[in-house]
């Protein structure tokens, strides 16, 4: 294991939350374009929310792998992909937008401002607490150089 393990570990975590936090502000800056892609029959479809997947960097099998060997994996999360969320569109009724069918309603982005703020407020937090654990090692190796002393 290297000194620097925690620091890796806290980087990539750190680099994927603020990756979270820029999809989430990229939704809400986005949650009433009505004109954001064209789909397949050539219409305007309006923007759909983005999510982030984040997965180990490790399994289960590689800290075992690791417990009977010595190979040291580096540690920490990394973003899978981000995907759009498929759910519907919201139907609006406001018959003067120029995106209104002829019944009077407008498709609306399938985001929902409370979601994504508990989302950014997650996203915070994690980064928060990572950043945390940084300093947290940052003490421990300074303490550690402090005994040479």
């Amino acid at each position: 294991m290297s000194i620097f393990t925690g620091f890796n570990a806290s980087a990539s975590a750190l680099t994927a939350q603020r990756l979270r936090m820029d999809v989430v502000s990229s939704n809400l800056a986005n949650s009433h374009t009505t004109r954001a892609t064209v789909n397949a029959q050539g219409e305007y479809e309006p923007y759909r929310r983005k999510l982030v997947h984040m997965t180990p960097t490790k399994s289960f099998k590689s800290f075992l792998q690791r417990a009977t060997d010595s190979n040291d994996v580096t540690q920490g999360v990394r973003v899978q992909r981000i995907v759009t969320d498929q759910t519907p569109f919201k139907m609006v009724y406001r018959p003067e937008h120029p995106d209104a069918n002829e019944n009077g309603y407008v498709e609306m982005p399938n985001i929902d401002p409370l979601k994504e703020m508990v989302d950014l407020m997650s996203a915070t937090r994690s980064y928060e607490a990572n950043i945390t654990a940084l300093n947290a090692s940052k003490g421990m190796l300074m303490k550690t150089l402090e005994i040479g002393k």
